[in-house]
């Protein structure tokens, strides 16, 4: 019983125009422990193009969610996927951006970055969110949009995981049963891959994914991240979005 992932980050065309490096950055896998059941993994981080360093803050908050998940599997016989626990995990994640920060002698909104994750084990499924970008998952019902993804007070601006009210504007949806299928994104495929007036999935957009992800052969798995770049890199994407571009894929495969 598992899950098949992939997923990758691309560069904006607008970002390659300037010499600037791609701030998205993404991680998804599966923890495996002969004794306990499989854990999945997806976490999204999208760097401010305002913030000096959100690029690297991007990558240090899925430094820190992957080492706060990492320690719960291993250390604990289980633990509730709940909001309380996703409080923690939000508490860990701006800890270690604050202790960079720190450290460098920069302040925490020098590496502002978005933050999407989703954790599910084969009961439940727990998603978070804190910016733009969205999360898309079928429990069983078909592909649904749990949260709404957030928009700033002003346009063309948003919430950062680094911001002094991140734990008050986290959104989290708790599920009671395990994704068949998973898709965390930023915001520079979010018009690609929602229908931004009902905030729902655009269906077209995932099913060739998920059916890839479904028949795909044991060696076949190798060249999925490759394809997935590929994608996010055509000139079908990049007509649409100048900007950086992630998509993290699941699909539970038995």
């Amino acid at each position: 019983m598992t899950w098949r992932v992939v997923a990758t980050s691309a560069v904006g065309t607008s970002h390659t125009a300037t010499g600037t490096a791609c701030q998205d950055s993404c991680l998804a896998q599966v923890e495996t422990d002969p004794a306990k059941p499989p854990l999945l993994t997806i976490f999204v981080a999208d760097g401010a193009g305002s913030a000096p360093h959100g690029g690297t803050g991007a990558e240090l908050a899925i430094e820190a969610a992957t080492a706060f998940v990492g320690q719960h599997y291993t250390q604990a016989v289980e633990f509730a996927l709940n909001d309380h626990w996703a409080v923690e995990f939000i508490q860990a994640v701006r800890a270690k951006i604050y202790a960079a920060a720190d450290q460098q002698g920069a302040k925490a909104r020098d590496y502002a970055c978005t933050f999407l994750g989703v954790v599910a084990s084969p009961f439940a499924t727990l998603l978070m969110q804190i910016g733009d970008g969205g999360i898309v998952v079928d429990v069983g019902n078909g592909l649904e949009v749990p949260i709404t993804p957030m928009a700033g007070e002003y346009a063309n601006m948003t919430n950062f995981v680094t911001d002094e009210n991140a734990i008050d504007v986290l959104a989290v949806a708790a599920l009671p049963a395990r994704p068949e299928k998973v898709a965390v994104f930023s915001d520079g495929i979010q018009r690609l891959a929602l229908n931004m007036a009902t905030s729902t999935a655009h269906a077209p957009f995932f099913t060739p994914f998920f059916t890839v992800l479904a028949t795909a052969t044991a060696a076949q798995e190798d060249h999925l991240q490759a394809e997935l770049a590929r994608f996010l890199q055509s000139p079908a994407v990049n007509e649409r979005t100048d900007d950086d571009k992630t998509l993290a894929l699941a699909y539970w495969v038995g």
